[in-house]
């Protein structure tokens, strides 16, 4: 199906440059030569590369996540095909647009710069695994490890240590408890499937309009005190009791505070 362009006589890039799709209509195909990356505002799309003859779906892209932007940044060919899941709207952006929003939007930025840390961890990886030996291109994927299985759990009556059980965030919608203290810094944020990136709190179960950052700010431990730390790049800032923090600077966190990270708010427990 061809995408419907919606425009407007107001100036809105996003209404100008929306492009809409039906579920299971075809975005661009693995090989095509494109000129424009996107960024998904309504739906879900999959990332779909064909090897062997079957589909294998590499990732399943949702409101926030962009996609193709290899076609703006080394003019390269399609590598996979994108597939509207659900009736889908974008946000085509081409070079020149893509420059602006880089400068308006710097969290695009780091993300992609993330994104491409984890592809080149991946192929060193691959690189050390087969150096020294002739590799048949076509059966190197069959040679590849598997993966190990994540280690599970404790048993429900196995009790974690302290530091994980006693620090935690309630959210005040929910009663959720979100842990951490098992190490000197967590991360809070939302799952990233563009990158893989999980964060150690993870507010995506409570974050219903998606206000929070993928990576929104940090725990810190110092000392036996606790920190907060916003990330560079969040777009709906970080408040402890009503205040707003500024991004990159420290801020003490102590048992009872409240704490508002987008539209989430929470209550630090410190027992």
């Amino acid at each position: 199906m061809k995408p419907v362009f919606k425009t407007t006589g107001k100036k809105d890039p996003v209404k100008e440059f929306a492009v809409s799709f039906s579920a299971g209509d075809r975005i661009f195909s693995q090989g095509d030569l494109g000129a424009e990356m996107y960024i998904v505002l309504e739906g879900e799309v999959h990332l779909v590369k064909t090897i062997r003859g079957e589909p294998l779906v590499l990732s399943k892209l949702e409101k926030g996540d962009f996609f193709g932007e290899m076609a703006v940044i080394e003019s390269a060919a399609r590598t996979s095909d994108a597939v509207a899941h659900a009736d889908t709207r974008l946000l085509a952006i081409n070079a020149a647009r893509f420059d602006d929003m880089l400068r308006k939007n710097p969290e695009i930025a780091l993300r992609m710069i993330r994104k491409y840390a984890i592809r080149l961890q991946e192929a060193n990886a691959l690189l050390e695994q087969l150096a020294g030996r002739e590799v048949d291109p076509d059966s190197s994927l069959r040679k590849l490890p598997a993966t190990p299985a994540p280690t599970p759990p404790p048993a429900p009556d196995a009790a974690p240590s302290a530091p994980s059980r006693v620090q935690r965030l309630v959210d005040s919608a929910t009663g959720r408890s979100f842990f951490f203290g098992r190490s000197d810094e967590a991360t809070i944020g939302r799952t990233d499937p563009v990158t893989g990136i999980l964060p150690d709190i993870d507010l995506t179960p409570v974050d219903v309009d998606r206000s929070v950052s993928r990576r929104h700010a940090k725990i810190l431990r110092r000392d036996g005190n606790y920190m907060i730390l916003e990330e560079v790049g969040t777009i709906n800032g970080t408040y402890v009791n009503d205040q707003r923090i500024p991004t990159g600077q420290p801020v003490p966190l102590n048992n009872g505070d409240r704490l508002r990270v987008g539209l989430i708010n929470m209550k630090v427990v410190f027992e």
